[in-house]
Parts: C-alpha cells; sequence; structure tokens
C-alpha cells in the first residue's frame, strides 16, 4: 500500500491590541490597533496567502486532484480577510471548489477555551463551524484545537460535538517508542481517531528551510522525499503554519519553488498519495489508544501549554477574563460577546511568555511587544475597562 502524506495548514491572524493606558480606563472601549490589523494583512496577504493559495490550485489542477490539502482559518483571520484583503476568501473559495482541499473546525477566536469553559469551547467551535459553511459551502469534518492542544478530556469533549477525527502533536514524551505516522485513538473516547504531527518533517519546511547551518540544507524535493520514503508507518502528518511561505520563510529562500515541485516528486516517486485528514481516517485504523492525561501542544521544546499558562502573569489574565463567563452568560450584549470572545485569543497569553532559553527568539519572533510585562499591563487594562462595561450591563439589567 502507498504511503499517504497529509498537509495541513493553520491560518490564524489575531486581533492586535492598540496600545491602551491606564487613564483610557472607563473612558474609550476600543481596544484595537486596527491600522496595525490591516498593515499586517495586507502585507502577509500579498507574500503568502495569495501566491501561495495560486500554487497550491495550479498543482491540484495539474495533478488532476491527486494533490491534496487541508486548512484550519481562524474566525479572526476570516473577519480581517474580510474586512482589509476579501480578494484571499476568493482565492480560498476557488480552492474549496477544486473538491481536494478539506476545511477544519477550530475555535472561532484561536482560544484557549477548552482548557477552562467547556460551554464556552462548545459555542466558538459552533460559530467557527457556521463560519466555514457561509464562507467555503462545506461543512468541516475533522477537528483541530487551537496550536493542535489535546488532552483525553479535550478528545472526548470533540467527539460529543460530532467529529471522528482530530489533529494534534506527536509530542515525544506522549509517543515515546511509538511512530506519530500511525493513526491513534483517544483514551476517553476510542471512536475518536488521532492524527499526530510528524513535526521531524514538518518543522525540516516550517522551521529549517533556509538554515544554511543545518546539515540537511539546501532542502530539495529529492533529498524530502528519501527522508518520506524512510519513514515507516501510514500517513505523514505535515502541520505548519501557513505563513511559513513567503513570511516566516522568504520567497528568496526557494519555498515556493519546492513546494511547487514536490506533489509531483511525490507522486511520480510511485511510493505516495496525498490524503486529507477525513481521508485518512476512512482509509487507516487507529493501532491503539493513547493515553494524554496533561495538554499536549505544537508549541516550544515542552510541547505543552506553558507557551501560554507557565507563568504567574499569563495565569492572572487568563484566570480573570474566563472569570467573567458566568455574568456574560447573563447577558444578551453582541459587542460585550465580541469583546470577551477577542480577548481569549491566544496571541494575547502568549506575548507574556517569560521563556528566554531554547524557545525565546521564537517568542520574541512573533511577539510585538519589547517585553512580556509590557504585553501584561496592556493586556489587563483592556480588561480592567471590559470588566466595568460587563459590570454596568448588568447593573441596568436589574
Amino acid at each position: 500500500m502507498k504511503k499517504s502524506i497529509c498537509f495541513y495548514f493553520q491560518v490564524h491572524q489575531p486581533t492586535r491590541l492598540r496600545l491602551y493606558r491606564f487613564f483610557d480606563i472607563g473612558k474609550d472601549s476600543h481596544y484595537y490597533d486596527d491600522f496595525t490589523d490591516r498593515t499586517i494583512m495586507k502585507r502577509i496577504a500579498q507574500k503568502c496567502y495569495l501566491p501561495m493559495n495560486a500554487l497550491l490550485l495550479e498543482q491540484i489542477k495539474a495533478t488532476k486532484g491527486a494533490f491534496k490539502v487541508a486548512f484550519s482559518i481562524s474566525g479572526t483571520a476570516l473577519e480581517q480577510f474580510d474586512r482589509y484583503a476579501p480578494e484571499v476568501i476568493d482565492s480560498f473559495r476557488a480552492l474549496a471548489e477544486t473538491g481536494s482541499v478539506e476545511f477544519l473546525s477550530e475555535t472561532y477566536y484561536h482560544s484557549l477555551a477548552a482548557l477552562n469553559s467547556p460551554a464556552e469551547f462548545k459555542h466558538q467551535v459552533l460559530k467557527h463551524k457556521e463560519a466555514i459553511e457561509k464562507y467555503f459551502g462545506v461543512t468541516p469534518k475533522s477537528f483541530r484545537n487551537t496550536e493542535l492542544i489535546y488532552s483525553d478530556n479535550i478528545g472526548k469533549m470533540v467527539f460529543d460535538m460530532g467529529f471522528k477525527t482530530m489533529l494534534t502533536e506527536g509530542a515525544r514524551h506522549i509517543m515515546g517508542w511509538r511512530s506519530p505516522n500511525y493513526l491513534y485513538s483517544c483514551d476517553l473516547q476510542p471512536k475518536l481517531k488521532l492524527m499526530m504531527r510528524n513535526y521531524a518533517l514538518s518543522d525540516d519546511i516550517a522551521f529549517r528551510f533556509s538554515d544554511q547551518s543545518w546539515e540537511g540544507w539546501p532542502l530539495t524535493t529529492e533529498r524530502f522525499a528519501e527522508w518520506a520514503k524512510a519513514a515507516e508507518g501510514d500517513v505523514l502528518n505535515l502541520f505548519m503554519d501557513y505563513e511559513t511561505f513567503g513570511e516566516h520563510q522568504a520567497a528568496e529562500t526557494g519555498i515556493f519553488e519546492f513546494m511547487k515541485a514536490l506533489p509531483s516528486a511525490l507522486l511520480k516517486d510511485g511510493n505516495f498519495d496525498f490524503v486529507t485528514p477525513a481521508q485518512a481516517s476512512r482509509k487507516y485504523k487507529p493501532v491503539e489508544e493513547l493515553s494524554v492525561p496533561e495538554p499536549i501542544s505544537w508549541a516550544d521544546e515542552e510541547r505543552d501549554v506553558t507557551a501560554w499558562l507557565g507563568n504567574e502573569l499569563q495565569q492572572d489574565a487568563y484566570n480573570k477574563v474566563y472569570s467573567l463567563t458566568e455574568k456574560l452568560s447573563l447577558l444578551n450584549d453582541e459587542y460585550l460577546w465580541e469583546d470577551f470572545g477577542r480577548l481569549q485569543e491566544s496571541d494575547h497569553f502568549y506575548y507574556m511568555c517569560t521563556k528566554f532559553f531554547s524557545d525565546g527568539e521564537i517568542h520574541k519572533r512573533f511577539n510585538p511587544y519589547d517585553t512580556p510585562y509590557e504585553a501584561f499591563i496592556n493586556y489587563m487594562n483592556v480588561l480592567s475597562d471590559f470588566i466595568i462595561r460587563v459590570d454596568n450591563a448588568l447593573a441596568e439589567r436589574k
């Protein structure tokens, strides 16, 4: 049997907070840096989304649909496409119409709700499902949580929402001697199939592609095909940020040429086919149940949730925003609920990360703040104003 390749790309842009000072609290409730959002979206649309979507569409047509990929696009990214770059939506629609692209379900606000609030988690998943149906005319069948965060309990919640397949990280401390190149099943709900990211091969493209000190540089399609052929298992899960192409790895590195040549090179080899997560789930059976009692993710060396909740600053901000869930459940104010969703975006907590060792450079690269403490102060100023608005709305309701 041929070995399958599953390409999955995460597409997300956060709603960035403006510089919000203490003296703004109670006086100005517009929290967002619209100019920066617009500038970054237009730049990445031109450098990544539009050229890469065109490339994938070309390769799908050139291979007569044999090349397949999957996307998850956060609700905040969809909103920004709509607002600042509607042509990107059109290019994703063109991909959807090929039938070779699967759109996955996730949390609308790219949030950490699964770790704290089952009700809010379900609300965001349903909101996201409706958005995918509205924009692309398809109903998601597979699920990926924010940053591939997964545990046995999260898996059970996902299955209870009707999903049979979920993507997560092939974390070394979970896999042990096992290979990520097989399907597994959830320990608490064996009917949920798990697809584990092959982080070595994924990161060869996403992180190491342009590193001239890396022993694998320069990465050619022939070399990658040899590595893929040598890997044991049923399906190689190559999961990465979509912004890898043209943004994290600049066009000058040859990343587009590599991806343009890869599908036909792998298909021509004769040992591979391409599948989406839903197709892989139908094609392969789980080899065993996998126990994941504590949450894992695809972030940092630890592959856990410390990138977002590893210090007291992050935990304080996180606990404070989710403490408002009960109060908000009494209110039917769409603007408060929208702001609540945006304040849950995992990026805000990521910016507060104080890791300065092996993963420090990664956090610095994607952080608009000079220090984690500035990120915390700015977020808490915004949250203070939001709390005032929630309390005022409750007082008016009485």
